[in-house]
């Protein structure tokens, strides 16, 4: 089988809106109560699925779950005409369009049973993230229904688990067995620390791993108080490249000696915080960038345009290409309404180590499925969405029929589309 990294990204729904609703997320926080640009948002997103495919990536798609969640809102003895305001913002939140909480994904090379496992994050720390987990693993069965896939439900509660952004692997190929990395907080002053430690380990047994290749570490409290709500804010890792800022984690030198004495061949390219402080970091979304593998080899770095911006991380990052080291290409995209609510270009995606042909192939995109799916989103997404907006029954209605109108063009059936909308256990 020819098993290669696939990103698949999260297409930005047509609830997109700035709610605040996520404490310890500084831009979701700071832009609390602005009008959000659905329309705008889904087409950056789209145009990033084009870049990757230009690189010469392979690009899937997840879609937006169907909102506002109406299943939810009957479990609380409610429907969103009677919602309070703050239960109608979570009850229509697009956040999963943030495809890196989606789930933690561990290849076949990885696991004893040769098969690709993938387990469904709870993201229970946020309520208008606690919902998103039954219409996720119905769209993970759906794509991943081949028998080389395991999909999982999630960690039960309380161990709370927010997917690929607080997991890591290395290794020399894609598809040779790796080191699997699982970053957990204890502490993060008065913001939560959202991912456990008894969540990770639970992942790392159901995943099947070899003990020996995998490792807990803690991510740093100063992390976490700067607003690192995932340690995909600070750190990113690709084949045998670890990215990260010098504060990432608790016990930087116990960390690095054991992934070293595990995997000689590892390469950690570490940002001082002397040129790049946790602030820059965290604002500039430098670590939330994809770090990948070009067809020919050589390893690029995707970053949002506030990292460009930000004239500290890109001297340093300009320095960095300068020299000899294993990054060698920066590739900036446009994804400001996703950055403004909290999520940058890593976010956005969720990597998985698969042949192609193993993959339901309609959530598999190329140009011209992008072209489709950009289509519908001009036609049928809401241009704006003021914070006044979250009650307006039209706005709900525009809501509905834009998901509605996408079903057909990604070629899923009514029962299929319905099975996803009706999605509790």
């Amino acid at each position: 089988m020819a098993m290669v990294e696939i990103n698949f990204d999260g297409l930005i729904g047509p609830s997109h809106n700035y709610a605040g609703l996520s404490h310890g997320n500084m831009a979701a926080t700071r832009n609390a109560g602005a009008t959000s640009r659905p329309r705008a948002a889904a087409l950056q997103g789209i145009a990033k699925m084009r870049a990757n495919l230009a690189l010469g990536l392979t690009q899937g798609i997840l879609l937006p779950h169907p909102r506002p969640d109406h299943r939810w809102l009957q479990a609380l003895n409610t429907d969103y005409a009677a919602a309070p305001l703050p239960m109608k913002a979570q009850a229509l939140s697009a956040s999963a369009m943030w495809a890196a909480n989606a789930a933690t994904v561990s290849p076949a090379a990885d696991a004893a049973d040769g098969r690709c496992h993938l387990t469904v994050a709870n993201l229970i720390t946020m309520p208008h993230r606690s919902h998103e987990w039954p219409g996720t693993l119905a769209q993970l069965r759906l794509i991943f229904a081949n028998p080389a896939f395991a999909v999982h439900a999630p960690v039960p509660a309380p161990f709370g688990d927010e997917g690929a952004a607080n997991h890591m692997r290395m290794a020399d190929h894609h598809d040779a067995p790796g080191i699997e990395i699982f970053v957990y907080g204890v502490s993060g002053g008065s913001f939560p620390a959202r991912q456990r430690i008894e969540a990770s380990e639970s992942v790392a047994r159901g995943h099947r791993l070899d003990p020996a290749r995998t490792l807990f570490v803690e991510q740093s409290e100063a992390a976490i108080a700067a607003g690192a709500f995932h340690n995909d804010v600070v750190a990113v890792a690709n084949g045998p490249v670890l990215f990260a800022h010098e504060q990432a984690f608790a016990d930087k030198a116990g960390f690095y000696a054991a992934l070293h004495e595990r995997m000689p061949t590892a390469q950690i390219v570490e940002v001082p915080a002397s040129a790049v402080s946790l602030d820059d970091a965290i604002t500039s979304y430098l670590f939330n960038a994809q770090l990948v593998t070009l067809p020919g080899g050589a390893m690029a770095l995707i970053l949002p345009e506030e990292a460009r911006a930000n004239s500290r991380v890109w001297a340093w990052l300009q320095a960095m290409i300068a020299g000899n080291g294993p990054i060698r290409r920066l590739e900036v995209v446009n994804v400001r309404e996703s950055m403004a609510n909290g999520g940058g270009p890593a976010c956005l995606r969720l990597r998985v180590v698969a042949d192609p042909a193993t993959i339901d192939p309609r959530f598999l995109v190329n140009d011209a499925r992008l072209d489709q799916i950009a289509a519908v989103v001009e036609a049928h997404w809401p241009e704006a969405i003021a914070p006044s907006d979250i009650g307006n029954p039209a706005l709900i209605t525009q809501i509905e029929q834009a998901y509605a109108a996408l079903m057909p063009v990604i070629g899923l059936t009514h029962a299929e589309a319905v099975g996803l909308i009706d999605s509790l256990p």
